[in-house]
């Protein structure tokens, strides 16, 4: 078996890697990736992507064809049992994009697949999984299985882990986490908008007492819903696959849920994606080791009510790139310790930020309801609300 020779393996071609390569090979370094799945992408799942990713895209030209399919979300407004507490607008949050883009996660890769296959056409090997890395001074030598299991191999300069929460690359150099697991259970799913024209690119987050419903408008006059639910409720949706459509009754029992606690009818006949999901926060006890760097949900993973994870995995990428290309360059190695303490600092603040969201929308009676309320209405009144709005925009990132 003869070993290829690259500069940079990118382990896992979900959004984070694909994007980290294509940044890559945009500045000429010989990149290739290995993505487990064999089929094209599908699903919805992650959609926010905030202005500093849409400024980091400009780097490979994607801002404009992500632009050109996404739903832009300009405000965000929140309500309580019927009345309006507030009014979030993203007017100030950036200079270049005063909003945040909503677009379906498999259109996402889809188009950074594109981008990485303009710059470099045989650089995404699908169904390839890493089964081995073996480190040295001046290299890593990654083995692993192919589409048909046969054997393969590459000597490179350097590796990236962007193989999600549970992360071979990780396991692999022995790296542990730490974190907690949180009590909070979500269902999600994506149905017909219902909402009048007027909040077609706004999104709404209802706090009453039974837990938070959160709303965003999609392409294609669609939105997706998301509840907080009972651990007792008889909720257990599985992810929708490429060729199934979501259980009809599940879908029936999440638009119940929806008007239930915002007054809002779903057509649940409209419903095109259904998902439940729990709440961890994980970070990596180390960024990586020598020549091997870990990225996204495999350096840090925390809750998605707020949507940063996916977007600090391509901020990693878009920091990570430069430094990787220069090492190719002059021929020097990693690590990068200043790196690796920024974007753990950065995965920590996002990970509080979520906790103080979550905290925002779980269940509250009586008083508790009433002082949330009263809180949220006065935060969403004062002339500093727009540094708020930076901060879910992620500005700060």
């Amino acid at each position: 078996m003869t070993t290829e020779r690259i500069d940079v393996l990118v382990v896992g071609g979900g959004p984070v890697g694909l994007f980290a390569a294509a940044l890559l090979a945009a500045r000429g370094i010989d990149v290739a990736v290995w993505e487990r799945r064999a089929t094209p992408p599908a699903g919805s799942r992650a959609i926010g992507i905030h202005p500093p990713s849409l400024d980091a895209f400009a780097a490979i030209g994607l801002d404009g064809p992500v632009l050109a399919e996404a739903t832009l979300v300009r405000t965000g407004v929140a309500r309580s049992r019927g009345r309006t507490l507030g009014t979030l607008r993203f007017a100030r949050a950036s200079d270049t994009h005063p909003y945040v883009a909503t677009l379906d996660q498999h259109r996402t890769e889809s188009l950074l697949r594109e981008r990485l296959a303009a710059s470099a056409p045989a650089a995404l090997r699908t169904g390839t999984t890493l089964t081995a890395l073996d480190r040295h001074a001046d290299h890593v030598d990654a083995s692993g299985a192919g589409p048909d299991g046969e054997e393969v191999s590459v000597r490179a300069a350097f590796v990236v882990g962007a193989d999600g929460a549970r992360s071979v690359v990780r396991d692999l150099l022995g790296i542990g986490t730490t974190g907690r697991d949180y009590p909070d259970r979500y269902v999600m799913g994506d149905f017909a908008d219902p909402e009048d024209a007027g909040a077609r690119s706004t999104a709404l987050v209802d706090v009453g007492p039974a837990g938070v419903v959160e709303s965003f408008p999609l392409p294609s006059g669609r939105r997706r819903y998301v509840a907080v639910v009972p651990d007792d409720e008889a909720f257990e949706p599985a992810p929708s696959a490429a060729t199934a459509g979501p259980d009809p009754a599940l879908a029936a029992r999440l638009a119940a849920v929806v008007a239930a606690r915002t007054g809002v009818t779903l057509d649940a006949s409209t419903c095109t994606m259904l998902s439940g999901f729990r709440v961890r926060r994980r970070a990596a006890d180390r960024v990586g080791v020598g020549r091997v760097v870990l990225v996204g949900d495999a350096a840090h993973e925390i809750s998605p009510i707020g949507g940063q994870g996916m977007n600090l995995g391509w901020l990693d990428a878009a920091e990570l790139a430069p430094l990787l290309a220069d090492a190719v360059a002059t021929g020097t190695a990693g690590p990068w310790p200043r790196y690796a303490r920024r974007r753990q600092v950065i995965a920590l603040r996002a990970a509080r930020q979520a906790e103080v969201n979550m905290a925002l929308g779980r269940p509250q009676r009586g008083l508790a309801t009433t002082g949330r309320e009263a809180l949220l209405r006065t935060v969403l009144s004062l002339p500093t609300a727009h540094g708020l709005a930076r901060v879910y925009a992620m500005r700060w990132a």
